[in-house]
C-alpha cells in the first residue's frame, strides 16, 4: 500500500483549494471603474442687486453769466463751497458670464443734498472786498447706468473686483437762493425757479465681493459718479422782480460714493450627488 506523507497531502488540498477560488472569480463581472467627480461652477446666469449708500459731492462754484456780464467785478473769491451727505438707493438686473466678467444695468435715486456756498466781490475800483454773498440750493438725482465688472479672483471666499458704467444722470435744482450778507448801502435776496436736466454720467467702481451662499453675495464698493452739470430757472428778485436771463449754472457734479450691495444669483449650482454603486452576483 502506497503511504502519502503528511506534508504531500496538505499541499495538494491548498492548490485545489487555489484553483477553486481563482474558478470562482473568473465567474463575477467585473466592478466599473469609479465615477470622475463633477466640478460645479460656482458662477453664470442672472441676479437680481440692491445697494443702498452715502454720497461726498462737489461741484464747481455756482456761475451766472449773464449778471457777470452786466454788473462785473475785479475779483470774486469763494471762501466756502460744500454739499451735505445724502444718501441712495438703487436697484438692478445683471448677468454673469464667467468666473471674472459680470454686467449689470441700475437705477437709483440719489436723495436730496443742501449745497452751502460762501463768496466775497470786490466790484469794479473799489479798493477792498465790498460784498458778500451766501448760496443755497438743493440737489437731487435720478441715475441709470450699465455697468461692467472684472473680478479679480477669490481668496477665502473674498473676491476684488474694479468696473466701470456709463449711462445718465437727471438732476433737479431747487429752492435756490442768494443772499447778500454784507454790501454798503445794500442788502438783499434773490432766489431762482426750480429745473432739471438729463446729462451723460459715467462711473468707476472698487471694491470687494464676499459670497455668503451660491444664492447669495454681499458687495462693499466705493464709486466715483460724474453726473455732468445742473442749473436753475429764472432768477428773481426778493420783490419778485425777474432777472431775466439771469440763471444760475452748477458744473461739474461728481460723487465719491460709499456703497453696500447684495446680489441674489437667480440660477444658483445645483448640488451634483454621485449615484449608488451597484453590482449584479
Amino acid at each position: 500500500m502506497i503511504r502519502l506523507e503528511p506534508a504531500l497531502v496538505v499541499a495538494v488540498a491548498a492548490l485545489g483549494g487555489v484553483v477553486a477560488t481563482s474558478a470562482q472569480a473568473a465567474d463575477l463581472p467585473t466592478l466599473p471603474p469609479a465615477p470622475v467627480p463633477v466640478h460645479v461652477e460656482s458662477f453664470g446666469g442672472w441676479y437680481l442687486r440692491g445697494d443702498i449708500g452715502m454720497s461726498n459731492q462737489k461741484s464747481d462754484e455756482p456761475e451766472n453769466p449773464e449778471l457777470e456780464r452786466r454788473t462785473p467785478a475785479d475779483a470774486v473769491e469763494f471762501l466756502h463751497s460744500d454739499f451735505a451727505a445724502s444718501p441712495f438707493v438703487g436697484v438692478g438686473v445683471g448677468y454673469r458670464f464667467n468666473s471674472w466678467l459680470r454686467a449689470d444695468v441700475t437705477g437709483e435715486y440719489r436723495g436730496r443734498s443742501q449745497y452751502r456756498g460762501l463768496d466775497r466781490v470786490r466790484q469794479t475800483g473799489a479798493a477792498a472786498f465790498n460784498q458778500a454773498n451766501e448760496f443755497y440750493f438743493d440737489k437731487t438725482e435720478w441715475v441709470g447706468l450699465v455697468n461692467g465688472y472684472l473680478d479679480l479672483g477669490t481668496w477665502h471666499g473674498v473676491t476684488p473686483f474694479v468696473g466701470a458704467g456709463a449711462g445718465f444722470a437727471h438732476v433737479t435744482i431747487d429752492n435756490f437762493r442768494d443772499v447778500v450778507t454784507l454790501r454798503s448801502g445794500h442788502s438783499g435776496v434773490a432766489y431762482a425757479d426750480a429745473d432739471s436736466r438729463t446729462n451723460f454720467a459715467w462711473a468707476l467702481y472698487a471694491g470687494l465681493g464676499y459670497e455668503v451662499s451660491p444664492n447669495l453675495s454681499l458687495e462693499l464698493g466705493y464709486r466715483y459718479l460724474n453726473m455732468g452739470d445742473g442749473g436753475t430757472g429764472e432768477t428773481y428778485q426778493l420783490d419778485g422782480v425777474s432777472g431775466g436771463e439771469d440763471k444760475w449754472e452748477i458744473g461739474n457734479i461728481h460723487s465719491h460714493d460709499l456703497k453696500v450691495g447684495m446680489r441674489w444669483n437667480l440660477q444658483a449650482p445645483a448640488p451634483v450627488h454621485a449615484g449608488p454603486i451597484s453590482r449584479s452576483f
